[in-house]
């Protein structure tokens, strides 16, 4: 006999439902990724699970981004409860591959019993009334993006997101629609004060409403996960305060970082004309070769560029040094200029193109970088002394 399917639902149940394992575990591990490991809140600990129609929808949140999903799932009797998201979690992972499994509330004991097969737990509840509802507000504005495109947006920005608390309005991607020689375009931007990232596709039709807002970085995080299991398009409405992004059965709201994006554009040099041009995946390896020798504390790489040759530097007290020459396009008046090797590494892993393109003024000014493979990419990245 199905362990699953035997139980009845008595007078004092108020849910009980039969679900397959991996719709379960995928779910899940959607929605428990909000959710803080310490909480001071102990609700908030919890993952809601709804259970209607033959449908389970689950929610968690911190109170400042909520994820919902829902699932098809057997339901012997509507209701909701709450249980500890990362102890379900664990429990749902480490069932046998292809289990149905049954949950079902006892309301005398507030308990909740995950059955699948000879496994048996039981879980303590939280009110179901005590669990947060995170409004959303009226939307003034909503458009659609291809999945393709909305994961390009986040993977060309998000590295240079600022982890600095005291700099909070940096926290985030800056999302906003701008016109630039006529053309409407959707740009994303983010930055830490060392490097930039700008990212920018043709604008969507509904976006020209959008205003400048910023995404933080939590949630442009599980944003990116959603991107990885699902390939449907997203829809994503804006409101004031919030923000609200729509794929298939699964739904993300956030906050939105309350704070001025400072004029990025004013940090982008329009001058620089010292064009470098070299293999990406060549220039990539080479950085990751000599910054090994490089200081832990500062991580500086020096690049001197002259008569088509790119030479990389690195040197450190207690290590020694490190040299690597490479062949470039390059034939303008001669460059030597430091970076920080991981701000140039992560930059550089961006890069799809065969070819990345740098554009220098002198030592003391930023660098641009293009890569030749995603023309609504560009970076700039801030020198430093070597």
């Amino acid at each position: 006999m199905n362990t699953a399917q035997a139980v009845k639902p008595s007078s004092s149940q108020a849910f009980q439902i039969t679900i397959e394992r991996m719709a379960l575990l995928r779910a899940l591990g959607h929605v428990q990724g909000v959710v803080e490991r310490r909480n001071t809140i102990p609700i908030l600990g919890n993952v809601k699970l709804d259970a209607k129609g033959g449908q389970l929808t689950l929610t968690g949140t911190d109170l400042d981004v909520a994820v919902m999903e829902t699932v098809p799932a057997q339901t012997q009797a509507e209701g909701q409860v709450t249980v500890p998201a990362h102890m379900f979690y664990d429990i749902v992972r480490k069932l046998p591959d292809g289990s149905q499994i049954s949950l079902t509330l006892d309301s005398a004991t507030s308990r909740v019993s995950v059955v699948a097969g000879r496994s048996s737990f039981y879980l303590a509840c939280l009110p179901v009334e005590d669990f947060p509802v995170m409004d959303a507000g009226n939307f003034d504005a909503r458009f659609v993006l291809a999945s393709s495109e909305c994961a390009e947006l986040v993977d060309k920005t998000r590295f240079a997101i600022s982890t600095e608390e005291t700099r909070y309005y940096l926290n985030g991607i800056y999302l906003h629609s701008m016109k630039d020689n006529g053309v409407e375009l959707l740009r994303a931007v983010a930055t830490d004060g060392h490097r930039l990232a700008r990212m920018e596709i043709p604008l969507p039709s509904g976006a020209s409403d959008v205003p400048g807002i910023i995404i933080p970085r939590k949630t442009v995080g599980e944003l990116r996960k959603l991107m990885d299991e699902s390939d449907q398009d997203v829809t994503i409405e804006v409101s004031e305060n919030k923000i609200r992004f729509s794929a298939g059965a699964i739904t993300l709201v956030s906050k939105l970082i309350d704070g001025t994006f400072p004029d990025y554009e004013r940090v982008i040099p329009k001058e620089n004309d010292r064009l470098l041009e070299i293999n990406a995946k060549v220039l990539r390896e080479a950085v990751d070769r000599v910054s090994t020798i490089a200081s832990d504390k500062s991580r500086a790489i020096k690049l001197i560029c002259s008569n088509n040759a790119l030479t990389l530097l690195a040197d450190s007290q207690d290590h020694g040094e490190a040299q690597e020459v490479l062949e470039v396009d390059f034939q303008a008046e001669e460059v030597q200029i430091g970076f920080n090797s991981r701000y140039l590494l992560e930059m550089l892993s961006q890069i799809e193109g065969e070819t990345v393109q740098f554009a220098f003024s002198d030592s003391g000014s930023p660098a641009v970088v293009r890569d030749t493979g995603t023309m609504g990419a560009l970076y700039v990245i801030m020198p430093m002394r070597v």
